[in-house]
């Protein structure tokens, strides 16, 4: 009896390492193709993946991640001209995340969604998602004060604001020092997101 126990243990143990290095594999694939993907097809495509990745695993707040991070950049693109459908849909893939978790990357990528929206008429949309963008901004740093995406998007926002208004390049600058020097500090885990070093760094360069 004992030894059916242990074997059973055993098997149980085996399928679960198993199902887990599929889902890291899958992952893993899917990242890379995001990290070189440059069509709205390709992103909308992963997006999708994603998505049933997260639909199968159920409890891992990743893929949901990564389904409104390639939704994101969906929305980046000039070609994407209804941005509240887009954002509609990056929120929809945040929501099944944060049912999972709340965190600093997920917080990441509800302040650019609402500065997607915020951005189709500023001067309009301003008071109601330009405050979501700025809330998002401060819950993830509550959330982890050393995530340097959340510096480097703080950045932006005061790059893009008028000196009168209390932004420009000076402001600007220190957040993308700060950013950068997390950057090259930090050893993200498997899977974790890595994005952003690059343009804080470009960035920063703009501010020099």
């Amino acid at each position: 009896m004992k030894k059916t126990f242990l074997a059973l243990t055993l098997l149980v143990s085996l399928a679960v390492s198993a199902q887990s290095d599929k889902y890291t594999q899958m992952m893993q694939k899917n990242i890379s193709l995001l990290d070189s993907a440059k069509s709205i097809d390709e992103l909308q495509s992963l997006a999708g993946t994603f998505d049933r990745i997260g639909d199968a695993e159920k409890t891992k707040w990743l893929p949901y991640y990564y389904a409104a991070l390639a939704q994101t950049w969906v929305g980046w693109n000039p070609a994407t001209k209804d941005k509240d459908a887009n954002s509609a849909k990056i929120n929809a893939y945040l929501a099944k995340a944060e049912a999972i978790e709340k965190n600093a990357e997920l917080y990441a990528v509800e302040n650019m969604s609402a500065t997607q929206q915020m951005l189709v008429d500023p001067q309009s949309r301003w008071m109601t998602y330009g405050k979501t963008a700025g809330e998002a901004l401060q819950k993830g740093l509550q959330a982890d004060p050393n995530n340097p995406r959340l510096y480097y998007l703080q950045g932006m926002s005061l790059f893009g604001t008028p000196p009168q208004f209390g932004g420009g390049k000076d402001k600007a600058k220190p957040l993308f020092e700060k950013s950068v020097s997390l950057y090259k500090a930090a050893h993200p885990e498997p899977l974790a997101p890595t994005w952003g070093q690059k343009q804080a760094e470009d960035m920063l360069a703009q501010c020099n």
